[in-house]
């Protein structure tokens, strides 16, 4: 076997080839095939590393998958690992593509394992799981309550000025993540598109000079379309207070920092900011608020899309601009009424309910 520039080819049938090799070239043609129709390069190493661990599991190379062996894969995933369901079916899909890949008649790979190896390739089908409807895959995934919320953004600020007064490290780290939990509700950011804001992000908006330098936010690393680079989106700031808390990190917070690259909340190193490490912070502090379950990072974004809208009284075209959705039925699935909404506005069907029945005898003695 020999490699002439990406594509792997075989001298003969004679040539000393293993199963091994064989599936090595595979995934190394599949990987350059997925570059071709515009996948990005972490899209083929995390698909080319599902394979492999499907035949770590298996102990079995591609031409030898059984569909009994898929399946029992996929059920060890769900049922011993317990695996979010859309993990698996992500792990489903990967194995379904390879397999797509190596049976397209286009590529020589079936007709190698027989002339090479001496043996037929009989592709197999694994199940996917369903894909019943869009939104969390947990029920109990939920946005925060307005009481909810402030109590959260409340304890983060006490919480860098306790590390402060106590002589600990870890103070400036602190102010980082609570300004980082404000921007991302504040502009319903997703954890990567937080982690990758640079100051030059925010510009000003003409017809809203109140906000300064900070009425507008260009995303730039939006949730891609699948082969397709990050999209980008222009979200407007909405909310008075959160110009000003920005405003001040970048003033006071940000410079402190050695090394930022231009980054709006960098590590102390100036990389990246890690997503798990801002997770954890958050895990913290709603277990010391004793918060109930259900409340994650993408919780603020929730709670954007739904106080944008039932709190705030914004349109859902333009909350669904704000939040980069695709269709209107997205951003529905993200409008989650919380209970205090609910509860006022029970309050005030009731309300108005009573009034009238208690004008109409009024209007009636009138009439007589």
């Amino acid at each position: 076997m020999e490699s002439t520039g990406r594509i792997r080819l075989f001298r003969s049938s004679s040539a000393a080839v293993d199963a091994e090799s064989l599936s090595a070239a595979m995934l190394d043609g599949w990987a350059h095939a997925q570059l071709a129709q515009g996948f990005q390069q972490r899209t083929a190493s995390r698909r080319e590393r599902t394979v492999k661990r499907f035949i770590d599991w298996s102990g079995k190379y591609p031409r030898q998958w059984s569909q009994l062996e898929a399946d029992d894969f996929s059920a060890e995933l769900r049922g011993i690992h317990h695996l979010a369901p859309s993990t698996v079916r992500a792990i489903q899909n990967d194995l379904a593509l390879f397999l797509v890949y190596i049976a397209d008649p286009l590529y020589p790979w079936a007709q190698h394992c027989s002339e090479l190896l001496g043996e037929p390739f009989v592709p197999i089908s694994p199940r996917r799981m369903a894909h019943r409807q869009e939104g969390p895959e947990s029920p109990d995934k939920r946005p925060f309550t307005t009481a909810e919320l402030q109590t959260f953004f409340d304890f983060a600020d006490d919480e860098v000025e306790r590390i402060l007064r106590s002589g600990l490290r870890g103070g400036l780290a602190a102010y980082r993540d609570a300004v980082a939990f404000k921007t991302m509700y504040a502009w319903g950011l997703r954890r990567r598109e937080l982690c990758h804001l640079k100051v030059v992000g925010f510009s000003r908006n003409i017809r809203a000079p109140r906000f300064g330098a900070w009425g507008v936010l260009r995303v730039r690393y939006g949730k891609a379309m699948r082969g397709s680079p990050s999209k980008q989106r222009t979200v407007l700031t909405v909310f008075d207070w959160s110009s000003s808390v920005v405003a001040d990190w970048v003033v006071r917070g940000l410079p402190r920092f050695r090394a930022t690259d231009g980054w709006l909340f960098p590590t102390e190193r100036g990389a990246v900011l890690d997503g798990r490490s801002l997770l954890r912070r958050m895990q913290q502090y709603v277990t010391a608020l004793e918060l109930p379950s259900g409340l994650d990072l993408h919780s603020f974004r929730r709670s954007y899309a739904t106080h944008l809208q039932l709190e705030w009284g914004f349109d859902t075209s333009f909350a669904k601009e704000q939040l980069g959705h695709e269709h209107a039925s997205t951003t529905a699935i993200y409008t989650i009424a919380t209970p205090d909404y609910r509860a006022r506005e029970l309050d005030r069907v009731l309300g108005a309910t009573l009034e009238r029945a208690a004008a109409l005898p009024r209007r009636n003695r009138g009439d007589g």
